[in-house]
């Protein structure tokens, strides 16, 4: 907090304030002076937090009068409330920078869940996100959660990385979906900060920027880049043309400042227009700084969010749920009264370790359930250690299965017997406890699945492809985020009167709603309570894709971590209107399922392969990276090496790269990819002697994979040296990214920028890169047009890349059309005659 104590004052002060969707700022201005400045969490609670920062302004500056306008995505409601103007965000640090940098070109902000680009010349042309929070403040809150720890401690991460792994940032969801496997693959979480902070920078220049390219000074603005020099530093990686980057040491404050000076503005506004209607005395004195406090205080809390039914009408509905779930329950006993031949599981998930051991009898003697902490290798070596220590005399394990997301390496790393897919050992487990199970609904950490049980065999499964709203971890964020751990949070759903309709967004969305509701009054019971029932909707109707209840069947199992929480059984049970199995051991059936497989495995002779206390003692892990050299997708490859000689290798996306460091087994099948690639593009070019019309190249994109063999046979025999781009990568995108104009648009297409970046880079002035809409026609096919992406893209290429407008560059690209052949000649013969080339039809 900075302030300034002043003498008695003669004219009011100008007063910014910007509620943020994360924090709440103030600054107090008198003319230029900066008298009081302050920036804090709300924590959700803007009504509290903002009263106590005007609190202090006022014991700050006593009896201050002032002019004063609000600003920030949450600012509105609180403007209408106050009785003071509202000024659009982007508007007030737009001000705010002209003001006091006049040098600066172009302005890049991020705020907690909103992300700013702005062009200042030659006219202000402002940029802001929509409806997606992806790459801003709150992105990196959640990121930084994964990593266990904070925003700060991802900047002093990000300082200290070797390498960047491709992660989504358009959606915190996704993003978790690249980032947890690098996790449990052992990947070191400074690269991943780096990658993340990477990611964020990437998001706001292909998202915001759209094509117009970013040069000049560049000003970066809010909380975000004014405490992560390491974030700032991603940006000017991807932003090498820019001429200088400009950071002020209050850049966390400028949009409040903007509202300051914007203040008075209209201040000075109101007083020309009241003088010009001929008033004979004009109000200049402000407000009181106290009369806007106390009308804050007692503005009324609107509401807008819609509720539904609670969870139970009566306390006897929820005896009678307890009582009927309290039935679900396995055998178990202590470890010590375990009896023969013992078997067990190992679940390691995207962010926990489950584990199970069942003895002769099915009994369960041992359970484990806890957080992987990011190091499911360590957890699982607890877990042997642990378990191997305390059998007692006679008896042994039998046989070891792992399975789970981190299946691969925990098998390696403790050379169990075998590994099993998820979905399997969560079948196995379910038709054990179950006969005759119909339907198994899985929730876990950050996946959701449904297997389709007909006849004794899985049917179909459906699974959460790219989002996990809905999910444990989706759950956590919002048990973190109102001040409390899961369990209690579930307990509060359960008492809830009138749960908050939250809707069934991705988390990112679904932030706005849950502080909407925060703002109405809500308290967390019924917050809770609504995210219960936005759980088992988003399972149910997007991916189970539920039309009807009875096509879950009569005999339904729910299970994992998520169905622990008895109010999003509740809900489901609500919702489908059946009552399901819930065994005590939902959190544990992928553990449980892998205990039973390795006991049906087991011949009953020798012991497990399960590494000993012994072998445990000196047991390490050495990580290296390379990358995979073996095909064109040059994978980023984590080799973990054990101390038992085992190995894992995770980053491969086929086969091949698991053979890393080996001669691989040559398949006696062709790869018929390989062979097409370079049937392609294997030509020959002609020598620069021989080339008597130059060098054209021709973007290796789109359309290309396919008609790039005619295009190379004419341009050849017209007696051009055709030079073709090279392979596609993630380095490629970024090169071109600042000119795609779209953000929706398929990737393929926004790898074309790259691709005619990388000629021209190569020095190849004159481009080939025609708009085929129509292909050659054939027999079977009721047409043979091409997408409007693949063959309008040209177009897009010209009127986007600056690049292509210098002096000397010539880029063709006529419009083509393949089913009329007999017309292709003299079409093409004119083209080239409007870049200088004078080829008759005949040639």
């Amino acid at each position: 907090m900075t302030t300034q104590r002043t003498s008695e004052h003669r004219r009011p002060y100008q007063l910014g304030i910007d509620v943020g969707s994360t924090t709440v700022k103030a600054v107090v201005l008198d003319g230029n002076r900066r008298l009081f400045s302050d920036y804090r969490r709300h924590n959700a609670d803007v009504r509290a937090s903002l009263g106590a920062l005007l609190a202090d302004v006022e014991r700050a500056l006593p009896g201050a009068r002032v002019h004063a306008s609000i600003t920030g995505s949450g600012g509105l409601t609180t403007a209408r409330a106050m009785g003071i103007p509202f000024v659009q965000e982007v508007i007030a640090g737009t001000e705010a920078t002209q003001r006091l940098h006049p040098e600066v070109d172009v302005v890049i902000e991020l705020g907690g869940e909103d992300a700013k680009l702005t062009y200042l010349h030659p006219t202000p042309e402002q940029r802001m996100n929509g409806t997606c929070a992806g790459g801003t403040g709150a992105f990196i809150d959640q990121m930084a959660t994964l990593l266990h720890t904070d925003a700060s401690g991802l900047g002093e991460l990000a300082t200290r990385h070797t390498q960047l792994y491709p992660i989504a940032s358009r959606c915190g969801v996704f993003a978790k979906s690249d980032i947890q496997p690098l996790i449990n693959q052992g990947a070191a979480h400074e690269d991943l900060a780096a990658s993340i902070f990477n990611a964020v920078a990437t998001q706001t220049i292909a998202g915001l920027a759209c094509g117009r390219p970013i040069r000049g000074t560049v000003m970066f603005l809010g909380g975000p880049l004014h405490f992560l020099p390491a974030l700032r530093e991603a940006y000017k990686a991807l932003l090498p043309k820019a001429d200088a980057f400009v950071t002020p040491d209050d850049a966390q404050l400028y949009v409040a400042i903007g509202a300051a000076l914007l203040a008075e503005k209209e201040a000075a506004k109101k007083q020309r227009q009241a003088e010009e209607a001929g008033a004979t005395s004009v109000e200049t004195r402000g407000e009181k700084l106290t009369t806007l406090m106390e009308r804050l205080a007692a503005a009324p809390v609107q509401v807008e969010s819609p509720r539904m039914d609670p969870l139970f009408a009566t306390p006897q509905d929820r005896e009678e749920f307890m009582a009927r779930h309290s039935l679900d329950v396995i055998p178990k006993v202590s470890l010590d009264e375990a009896e023969g031949r013992c078997w067990l599981g190992i679940d390691a998930g995207s962010t926990t370790i489950k584990a199970v051991v069942i003895d002769s009898q099915d009994r369960i003697v041992f359970t484990h359930y806890a957080s992987n902490e990011g190091d499911p290798v360590a957890a699982a070596v607890d877990i042997v250690r642990a378990v191997r220590g305390a059998l007692p005399q006679g008896c042994e394990i039998g046989r070891s299965c792992a399975t789970g997301y981190g299946e691969g390496l925990v098998k390696a790393a403790l050379t169990m017997d075998e590994g099993e897919i998820e979905t399997m050992a969560h079948y196995r487990a379910a038709e054990f406890i179950c006969p005759g199970v119909t339907s198994v609904i899985d929730i876990g950490g950050q996946d959701m699945k449904y297997l389709r049980i007909r006849d004794h065999a899985v049917d179909s499964i459906s699974v959460n492809e790219a989002c996990s709203s809905g999910c444990g971890s989706f759950l956590q964020t919002f048990a973190q985020t109102m001040g409390t751990d899961v369990r209690t949070f579930a307990r509060m759903a359960m008492e809830s009167s009138s749960p908050v309709d939250l809707g069934t967004r991705c988390t990112v969305f679904m932030n706005s709603s849950v502080k909407q509701a925060q703002k109405e009054g809500a308290d967390v019971r019924d917050i809770s309570a609504g995210l219960s029932y936005s759980v088992v909707r988003n399972a149910l109707y997007k991916v189970i894709k539920l039309k009807e209840p009875s096509d879950l069947g009569e005999r339904v199992v729910v299970q994992g971590g998520t169905f622990l929480n008895d109010s999003v059984l509740r809900a489901f049970e609500l919702l489908t209107g059946r009552e399901v199995v819930r065994p005590d051991i939902a959190g544990l059936m992928g553990a449980y399922g892998a205990a039973l497989t390795a006991r049906m495995h087991d011949t009953g002779e020798g012991t497990s392969t399960l590494a000993t206390i012994e072998a445990l003692e000196g047991f390490s892990v050495e990580t290296t990276r390379k990358t995979c050299r073996l095909c064109q997708n040059h994978c980023q490859m984590t080799i973990s090496t054990f101390s038992n000689g085992e190995r894992h290798v995770s980053g491969n996306r086929c086969e091949r790269g698991a053979s890393l460091e080996r001669v691989p087994k040559k398949s006696e099948l062709p790869n018929l990819y390989d062979w097409k690639y370079k049937r392609i593009f294997g030509y020959r070019r002609l020598t620069e002697k021989k080339a008597f019309r130059g060098d054209i190249g021709i973007p290796r994109v789109l359309g290309m994979y396919e008609n790039y063999p005619f295009w190379f046979t004419m341009l050849t025999a017209l007696g051009f040296r055709v030079m073709i781009s090279g392979r596609s990568n993630h380095d490629l995108f970024e090169t071109g990214m600042e000119s795609i104009p779209s953000e929706n648009v398929c990737y393929p297409a926004k790898l074309v920028h790259g691709h005619i970046e990388s000629l021209l880079d190569k020095g190849v002035t004159t481009i080939f890169y025609p708009c085929v809409d129509f292909e050659q026609k054939l027999t079977e096919s009721e047409n043979s047009f091409n997408c409007p992406i693949v063959a309008t893209y040209p177009e897009v290429i010209r009127n986007n890349m600056e690049r292509l407008a210098e002096p000397g560059t010539k880029f063709i690209s006529p419009f083509v059309n393949f089913g009329n052949r007999d017309y292709l000649p003299a079409h093409l013969s004119k083209t080239f005659k409007e870049y200088g080339y004078d080829i008759p039809v005949e040639e």
